[in-house]
């Protein structure tokens, strides 16, 4: 399948709400990296999925060095600010690196209890698309760390501490090229996700009828033409898996509402173009893809691959036929519409690459301290910082994992789609990113989100035939490990490490690896 760029329109987003954060006067005589800009707050424009959320971009201050090493400090003291729950750094120039320690403390929201000071994980670069991309050159790119969930807060206090130069490397000398240990133009972003999605089986009061537009959700215009790539045919032969009984529930009477029920109200043009590239899958507006066995799963792959009528004519003509192809059975995945996108935030129209090689398993290093239900605020506002904050089209990732197992649709353009993703710095052709929610370096991940990761490859990597207990070839595009253009041999289920020199998935997620590609191939029933 060839590479397919659908029709793009950037996306602007209002900036507003300048905060009076004057530094003292010996700050202010200091020189800021790249100087201080006025803090702004980009607010979300609703599509009537939920509350919308938005992010507080304030830029950092010079504090007193470090009296340890003299190091250079940047940060903030302790305010209030509106409710956020999830931090990060940003900067102006996505190829420069933070050389130093980031840590934030948060004011919990409920209980006005101030945590201790928390790490950033700084080196967040490898999370990216390749170079030489129209994602990585459009100039809306940033610098950034990895994003921190630091849950419902209303208080924050941030210091950024410069590594210490030794012996002669103290300060770089007069003329010199060094590269500046902080990065210019650091920007503290708060990002608040939102309220989660009214739930399709408690609708609340407000909650309007299936012909009865929701007052807050603009009407949308029908999606633009090449929302999907021409070489799919997604809606012919694959009917509508809803996966759940529907009519009345036994129990009290009430309407039983499937799992892929369609969110009710009016869609925006954006939201029904990242509906529709799942419309072999589920019908428009679901909010989750539900699970099928294993031969409704291999019904479905020769739905998609075009092979149905084919083997049907091989049948009536004598000849041998079709051949069951290994795949997993299709898991239960929450779309965008149920995680709560606002699809206002990405760029319109979706790029593909040619097809699914290999999986790259991430964690996310955004922390643990999140529940199983707070997984959708998380998701989101891990997809506002990638947008608003880094300036990239969309989430990086094409499916994330919660600690409970639970499967989410990331990247939009459709789960069964090889839609090119920005996860693995010169290794995003011809693979796809798996990001587990957490931080796994020194913490297992639980058993249940190997699970899902592997259940997940099992069916994603079957349906482009690939075995995940095998090796394959890609070509990097350009990193640190392997010059553009070299021919790399990876498992088909790889770890971000393997393509790029860096730290994630975190090494206790790594070591699970091995179990992943074993039970992903067991899955496909090899």
């Amino acid at each position: 399948m060839r590479r397919f760029l659908a029709s793009s329109i950037g996306v602007t987003c209002a900036a507003a709400l300048a905060l009076p954060l004057a530094p003292s006067g010996a700050a202010a005589a200091a020189a800021a990296p790249g100087g201080t800009a006025p803090a702004v707050t980009r607010a979300a424009v609703t599509n009537g999925a939920g509350t919308p959320g938005g992010t507080q971009s304030l830029p950092l201050q010079p504090l007193d060095p470090d009296r340890a090493s003299g190091a250079a400090t940047f940060g903030l003291a302790p305010r209030s600010v509106r409710p956020f729950s999830l931090v990060g750094v940003i900067w102006d120039d996505p190829a420069a690196e933070l050389h130093g320690q980031v840590q934030v403390r948060a004011r919990a929201a409920d209980t006005g209890v101030w945590s201790g000071w928390q790490d950033v994980e700084t080196h967040n670069a490898d999370h990216a698309a390749d170079p030489e991309t129209a994602e990585r050159t459009s100039g809306r790119a940033r610098g950034a760390t990895a994003p921190l969930w630091v849950g419902a807060s209303d208080g924050v206090e941030i210091r950024v501490r410069a590594e210490s130069r030794s012996g002669s490397e103290a300060e770089p000398k007069a003329g010199s090229e060094s590269t500046p240990l902080l990065p210019p133009g650091m920007r503290l972003e708060l990002v608040d996700p939102g309220e989660d999605p009214p739930p399709q089986d408690a609708p609340s009061e407000d909650t309007p009828s299936e012909d009865t537009p929701s007052e807050d959700a603009p009407s949308g215009d029908t999606p633009s033409e090449g929302a999907e790539s021409p070489d799919r045919n997604p809606g012919e032969g694959a009917g509508e898996n809803t996966g759940q009984p529907s009519g009345q529930n036994p129990a009290d009477g009430s309407a039983v509402i499937p799992a892929d029920a369609p969110r009710t109200g009016a869609m925006s043009a954006e939201a029904t173009a990242a509906s529709a590239a799942n419309a072999p899958l589920a019908p428009l507006g679901a909010t989750e893809i539900p699970a099928l066995n294993r031969a409704e799963t291999e019904e479905e792959y020769h739905v998609l691959r075009g092979t149905e009528a084919a083997g049907q004519e091989g049948n009536a003509g004598g000849q041998a036929p079709r051949a069951e192809p290994y795949i997993g059975p299709r898991p239960g995945i929450v779309t965008r519409s149920g995680w709560g996108a606002d699809e206002s935030l990405r760029e319109q129209g979706f790029v593909y690459t040619d097809k699914v090689s290999a999986a790259f398993v991430h964690h996310s290093a955004s922390g643990n301290n999140y529940t199983c239900a707070e997984a959708p605020s998380v998701i989101r506002s891990i997809y506002r910082y990638h947008t608003e904050s880094m300036g990239w089209r969309d989430i990086g990732y094409n499916f994330l994992v919660d600690k409970c197992g639970k499967i989410y649709e990331g990247r939009a353009g459709g789960v069964a789609n090889p839609v090119l993703g920005a996860h693995t710095l010169g290794f995003n052709s011809n693979s796809m990113g798996v990001a587990v929610l957490g931080t796994f370096s020194s913490t297992s991940p639980p058993a249940a989100a190997v699970t899902g990761v592997a259940q997940l490859t099992a069916w994603k990597l079957g349906l482009h035939g690939m075995d995940p207990s095998a090796k394959t070839y890609l070509t990097s595009g350009g990193g640190n490990l392997y010059a553009k253009g070299t021919q790399v041999r990876l498992n088909v289920i790889s770890g971000h490490r393997d393509g790029f020199n860096t730290e994630c998935p975190g090494g206790k997620l790594y070591d699970k690896l091995g179990t992943v590609r074993s039970a992903a191939a067991g899955y496909q029933g090899r």
